[in-house]
């Protein structure tokens, strides 16, 4: 049996009722073979970021997993696809995206996937709920409050 290891997956929304579908996926995740307890993050409302569209609805869950990165990202991606998640362009608006940030202390290079996620130090919507899971978390040699003093530009607002 494999040994459980702690991920942490973003999650975000523009289309249809964000929130609800926030709060499905999670409860979709905790049911999901291969993982065991999840915690979210509170909901955060952004706008785009290199993208057009309504704001977004994020979030971060951590999750204790025994599933490997590439199966865990086809959990993920199925999940997507049940949501009704359509990749007709770049950044499209999107009913569901689920993003594979940290899986342990897993460092991959793959044609499907990157770990730790390539750009999450460079969207306040990954690390404001990333923060309030795990504060003292540090990427690449940095604390999170260090990565956000870097892009005050993105506005965010924790929805009650």
């Amino acid at each position: 049996m494999a040994v459980p290891v702690r991920a942490f997956i973003g999650l975000g929304a523009n289309l249809g009722d964000s929130a609800a579908t926030l709060r499905a996926v999670l409860a979709e995740l905790a049911a999901t073979d291969g993982i065991g307890s999840v915690t979210a993050s509170p909901f955060y409302r952004t706008a785009p970021v290199d993208a057009t569209g309504p704001d977004f609805v994020n979030a971060v869950a951590a999750l204790e997993t025994t599933l490997a990165p590439l199966d865990l990202l086809d959990r993920l991606q199925a999940l997507e696809l049940r949501h009704g998640r359509e990749r007709p362009y770049r950044n499209a608006p999107r009913t569901l995206d689920l993003d594979l940030l940290l899986h342990g202390d897993t460092t991959l290079a793959h044609e499907r996937l990157t770990l730790p996620h390539p750009r999450m130090h460079l969207r306040a919507f990954v690390l404001r709920p990333l923060r309030d899971l795990a504060p003292a978390l540090t990427l690449a040699g940095r604390d999170l409050d260090a990565w956000l003093g870097d892009i005050t530009d993105q506005p965010i607002e924790r929805l009650a």
